[in-house]
């Protein structure tokens, strides 16, 4: 009897589970990006690897591009990176995978390691990719360093089709700049001019 109890208790423990990570409003991603709402891991650093807990509907395996400044600081590199994601959740993780920092030799790490990810939002072609105030506060590169950083968001999330332009925001507020060198008061378009 003790036992059918303690089974009984794990089976409602883990429907509880299971309910409390469904969306009540059963919001989607579309395919066009024209209202998709993404939440990064708030707990997700720029030195850390993320994994996804829950289960995500259709989640597949993604080949995408993230971009890092070379060692000179003078050009951006495009990695190849896989992620898993379902459509809705593809822009987070492919900021996610950029968060970790580069793999290879001959490329640089221009996000601060303690900058976290808040979300991504795309709104028709305007990605807004939200970060936390570490982002500003301990970043330390001078305008080549914030135009590196600034390409290397812009370009890895402009790398989607559907995603023409990229607003840096900080704990979901506009900023002005980053470190007073460029303009990120608007949405800014891909930066191919930074690539090698």
């Amino acid at each position: 009897m003790k036992r059918l109890r303690v089974i009984l208790l794990a089976v409602l423990a883990l429907t509880l589970l299971v309910t409390a990570g469904c969306d009540p409003n059963n919001e989607k991603g579309t395919p066009g990006g024209t209202s998709a709402a993404v939440s990064g891991n708030s707990g997700t650093s720029a030195g850390s690897a993320a994994s996804s807990s829950g289960t995500q509907p259709a989640s597949k395996k993604m080949n995408i591009k993230v971009y890092y400044p070379d060692e000179q600081g003078m050009k951006l590199i495009a990695v190849k990176r896989t992620i898993k994601s379902d459509d809705a959740g593809k822009y987070a993780e492919a900021m996610k995978s950029l968060l970790q920092g580069p793999k290879d030799k001959g490329q640089i790490a221009v996000i601060p390691k303690q900058a976290k990810l808040r979300s991504v939002k795309v709104k028709d072609d305007v990605a807004y990719v939200d970060f936390s105030q570490d982002l500003v506060k301990q970043f330390t590169g001078g305008s080549t360093g914030e135009e590196m950083l600034v390409g290397s968001v812009v370009n890895t999330l402009t790398d989607f089709p559907e995603i023409k332009k990229v607003q840096i925001l900080v704990e979901g507020k506009k900023i002005e700049t980053l470190a007073g060198h460029m303009d990120l008061s608007a949405p800014i378009a891909r930066m191919a001019n930074l690539l090698k």
